[in-house]
């Protein structure tokens, strides 16, 4: 047999774990579960109140379980080759690149720089290439922070290029690599000096502009858009800082800074809003018929991460396979052990390529690749001819933009090149015609939003989008190289944490009352039935909470009326529970240990799974039900980036005066008051129906919230506020009162 041939070989391949032991173990959980539940129906009419509560708790735990053991079914092994690509052809398709950012003290220009820079600097055609960043904070210091950023760009990419250094985001290189190695030339040292003393003065520049006051910035020039301005109300602010002119394809990308416009009686549709006006000025400006969206925080940690992506989408023997190209988030410096179980190492490890060996992974909202016409709402196999895109349809669907027409039709006609699709004009000619589609107005009477671009009615606007992708029968890719193609900044405080939790759990619940749920996609549209599991696996959370408070509060009501809920230790069906507690807490510290975790990171994200359950999900149910009643609007919270904390006591839990710490509080109280109650019944020699198995629950229920015992006798951010111990005293003793009488 002839060796095959590099343009032969396959550009990326998968595979399939043997995870056959796991399934084993997870069906005999199930066994376990569904016995549970035969017992408690069978036993029901011989107990009270609490036994019909933990049947349906039991039925709706082992229910979740079913979706789980559906999505982890089938985890597969990706693997991607650049190289072969390199090999195969020298003609690439241009990629549009969209950072986006919100708020210049949230998210530190210092950061977003960062990250603009190491994808500048991307193994990648620079004249396939154009950066755009949205600042939906309109904010000068961001905009100052860019156009000086770009200045050093002129010397880091070049530098980068020239030594292929692997980390291309200054802040992480130079912590890497605090001095030149010894063995390096001469020639190094003095360009590795030179760049770390411009990078020095460019934060310094950065930091220096961030503690002035805007009202005594100088406006001049450039900067003059910016008087006179407020975040939430101002025009379309467009500024091309860097501009590829000449087509060089080692030189630089273009670089734009877009602000789209505000008004205050104009809803602007969060971060889905601001994608939208980002792909109709690029769609103008470049109209690259790829797209990359990332976080202002998720730097680009691996250079050839186009390529990658590239490998899918040019080496897919079908388009349908390949409707968009998926990185995982993973977390640089994330804080030893986990405390805060965001992280999400083990979650990515097994549900992650689970859901990917089924119709392919969620679309994250960031360190993802799309294809500009599924974005544009094309369907898989549809063919478009230029008949079908009169003015008129366009106009109406898209929005009033000849340009911006003129860029979709040539997107969406059946046959366009891939490789040709790219407005070699300069960014600059565009101005005009960005402004227009970039206003707050643009998107009346159209179908931005509804059926097309990045979808509305959720504050998880990503998987909304990528449902709705899905669902018209697009598949999608789940890349992992090595290195990783991106990193970002965890959130490293409990406030902080807890508040992402409760985005997620608010924004994943409105999806499923959302007329493109799940449920409506495989019943009406092509999205599988295990890809609707695996949905709806993540999109109950908020639901979730209920059950988990109930029977967290089970054992502590047991003990105060003197009832059990479990089998007495010497009754032979204590089996079925104590078998499932032991065998499901052993199988998830296995995971654990297969992913190189260690074994505290399993027991933290064992206390913050449940902590998370019980708090911020249950905030997040509150959020979503009262928007679908129409008593509020859901607000967009934007987590806090941090590049790093010297702190000595960084992981060690915080709060604050958040409402979000009264249920964890008030479930810890009602458990260490109910167990110091039975304790006294059981001293005074009482009759006791309850047993070892309830005062064990109440013991799990102390560790799980570890952390808030603790935060009732610290201090400072440490220590949960007097007001929040007040408020969830008052409900523990309620709940108490409620109990007994």
């Amino acid at each position: 047999m002839a060796p095959k041939t590099p343009s032969s070989l396959p550009l990326y391949e998968i595979k399939y774990r043997k995870n056959y032991i796991s399934r084993v173990i997870e069906l005999f959980i199930l066994f376990l579960l569904f016995s549970l539940l035969a017992y408690r129906f069978l036993n029901l009419k011989f107990h009270g109140l609490q036994w019909l509560l933990a049947l349906i708790c039991e039925s709706w735990f082992t229910f979740i379980w079913i979706l789980t053991v559906s999505t982890k079914w089938n985890q597969v092994e990706p693997k991607t080759y650049p190289l072969r690509l390199l090999e195969r052809t020298w003609k690439f398709p241009a990629v549009d690149i969209f950072v986006t950012t919100a708020d210049p003290v949230l998210e530190p220009p210092l950061i977003t720089i960062n990250t603009v820079l190491s994808l500048l600097a991307v193994d990648y055609p620079a004249n396939k290439l154009a950066c755009y960043v949205s600042d939906d904070g309109a904010s000068i210091v961001t905009y100052y922070s860019l156009f000086e950023a770009s200045k050093f760009a002129k010397l880091w990419v070049p530098f980068c290029k020239k030594y292929n250094i692997a980390l291309r985001a200054p802040f992480r290189y130079f912590r890497s690599n605090s001095s030149p190695t010894q063995d390096s030339s001469q020639e190094f040292h003095q360009d590795w000096t030179r760049m770390k003393d411009e990078y020095k003065q460019l934060c310094k520049k950065i930091e220096d502009a961030s503690t002035q006051e805007p009202e005594t910035c100088d406006f001049a020039g450039d900067f003059a858009v910016f008087s006179n301005i407020q975040p939430k109300n101002h025009p379309t602010i467009i500024k091309v800082i860097l501009e590829n002119k000449e087509g060089v394809a080692d030189g630089l990308p273009h670089l734009v800074y877009i602000s789209r416009e505000k008004r205050p009686k104009h809803p602007h549709q969060f971060k889905a809003g601001a994608m939208n006006v980002l792909t109709r000025v690029s769609g103008v400006m470049t109209n690259a018929p790829f797209m990359l969206n990332v976080d202002c925080d998720m730097y680009a940690n691996n250079p050839q991460v186009v390529l990658h992506a590239m490998c899918y989408f040019l080496g897919a023997k079908d388009e349908i396979d390949c409707g968009f190209v998926q990185f995982p988030q993973f977390f640089y410096d994330g804080l030893k052990e986990d405390p805060y179980g965001n992280q999400l190492k083990v979650l990515l490890e097994y549900f992650g390529r689970g859901v990917s060996g089924i119709q392919g992974s969620f679309y994250q909202g960031s360190g993802c690749f799309h294809r500009r016409k599924v974005i544009y709402g094309s369907s898989p196999y549809e063919k478009i001819t230029a008949g079908e895109l009169e003015d008129e349809y366009i106009q109406k669907t898209y929005g009033k933009s000849e340009k911006l027409s003129t860029s979709i039709a040539k997107t969406l006609l059946e046959g366009s090149n891939i490789i040709e699709q790219f407005n070699s004009d300069s960014p600059s000619s565009s101005l005009e015609i960005a402004h227009q589609v970039g206003s707050c107005g643009f998107e009346f009477g159209t179908a931005w939003g509804q059926k097309l671009g990045w979808l509305y009615g959720s504050v998880t606007e990503d998987i909304l989008t990528g449902l709705f992708i899905q669902s018209k029968g697009w598949k999608s890719a789940y890349c992992l190289p090595d290195p990783p193609a991106f990193l970002g900044c965890a959130p490293a405080a409990g406030p902080a944490s807890m508040i992402q939790q409760k985005r997620w759990a608010t924004g994943l619940f409105e999806v499923l009352f959302n007329t493109k749920s799940p449920i409506i996609g495989t019943l009406f549209g092509k999205l599988q039935l295990r890809q609707c599991m695996a949905y709806l696996q993540i999109q109950l959370w908020a639901l979730r909470s209920i059950f988990e408070v109930c029977y967290a509060i089970l054992p502590a009501y047991c003990l105060m009326t003197n009832s059990h809920f479990l089998p007495k230790a010497n009754e032979l069906s204590i089996v079925i529970p104590a078998s499932i507690f032991v065998i499901y807490n052993l199988y998830g510290l296995s995971e654990y240990i297969r992913a190189n975790e260690p074994i505290i990171a399993w027991m933290n994200n064992q206390r913050m799974w449940r902590v998370n359950a019980m708090s911020a999900w249950l905030f997040g149910i509150l959020s979503a039900t009262t928007k679908l009643l129409g008593f509020s609007e859901t607000a967009f919270e934007i987590t806090k980036k941090d590049q790093n904390d010297t702190n000595s006591d960084i992981g060690r839990f915080t709060f604050d005066d958040s409402p979000i710490f009264v249920p964890g509080t008030a479930i810890l109280l009602l458990n260490l008051s109910a167990l110091f109650i039975g304790m006294l019944d059981f001293k005074k020699g009482n009759n006791i129906e309850w047993g070892l198995g309830e005062v064990i629950c109440i013991m799990w229920i102390v560790f799980v919230f570890w952390a808030f015992l603790k935060g009732l006798f610290a201090k400072g951010k440490y220590g949960i506020p007097t007001s929040s111990i007040l408020k969830a005293g008052a409900l523990a003793l309620l709940l108490v009162h409620l109990f007994k009488f």
